[in-house]
């Protein structure tokens, strides 16, 4: 499964980025100059997204997590927002040869925990082929910022969103759909980090915690101000809270 990879940065233990499931490689821009000046980053346009290829079957989450750890030729820290932190679960849990440590930022167990998460999830790529990227980014990007987010936030991620294509997004949210994590957050062997925004509208804070308190040793934080996209409205404290973790598990190591 070929994907595009936009590297940044030369030495250090490397950093893979994996986006949500209405972003691509560009929802990390605030991240890639900050991990570079230490780390070997990586960040991925999943199959079917941005510049990658389209999948001719639906890979589910399995299939999303060795394309991921194909990316890899030794451990990393995987950083992971919402469906990208679903797949970077599944790839700590299926190829934990190649996850150094774990960050779950704005994320979930997976939209399979109830039978209406997953057809609300499964709606969406028919919202979508209904609306057009365009539309269906200005309807849903505001629930991913804060209320009172810089209006130039909300834009970016209007932007990004409205560059998602079928049949990679209707592929991600059936991947979504199929999957619930409750059962395996107990195998996950890396260090790992739940990140949230205070104010996340769409998996929460609770959803976040459910995580930490599932997976051994994680530590919880929530980023003050911030909604689901986390990483692009304070990217900031995000940042510093993954360096800094990076850090801790290097010394540990």
């Amino acid at each position: 499964m070929s994907v595009f990879v936009h590297r940044a940065g030369e030495g250090g233990t490397p950093v893979l980025l994996l986006h949500g499931i209405g972003g691509s490689h560009v929802s990390f821009r605030a991240q890639l100059g900050a991990f570079a000046a230490a780390h070997r980053v990586l960040a991925w346009d999943a199959p079917g997204y941005g510049a990658s290829a389209d999948s001719g079957a639906a890979p589910g989450m399995s299939g999303y997590a060795r394309a991921a750890a194909s990316l890899l030729d030794e451990p990393a820290h995987v950083v992971g927002v919402s469906w990208g932190g679903v797949i970077a679960t599944r790839l700590a849990v299926e190829h934990p040869g190649v996850v150094r440590s774990l960050t779950l930022a704005d994320s979930t167990r997976g939209s399979g925990r109830t039978a209406d998460g997953a057809a609300a999830m499964l709606a969406r790529a028919d919202e979508l082929a209904r609306l057009g990227a365009e539309e269906f980014a200005r309807r849903r990007a505001p629930r991913l910022v804060a209320p009172d987010a810089d209006p130039a936030v909300l834009d970016g991620v209007i932007k990004i969103m409205s560059g998602v294509r079928l049949p990679g997004y209707r592929f991600a949210a059936e991947s979504m759909a199929a999957t619930d994590h409750t059962g395996l957050l107990g195998r996950v062997q890396a260090p790992t980090l739940v990140v949230v925004g205070e104010q996340d509208q769409v998996t929460g804070v609770a959803e976040a915690r459910r995580l930490a308190e599932g997976i051994p040793g994680a530590r919880l934080e929530v980023i003050a101000a911030a909604g689901h996209a986390a990483n692009q409205e304070r990217p900031e404290a995000f940042n510093r809270l993954l360096l800094e973790f990076f850090g801790r598990v290097g010394v540990a190591a």
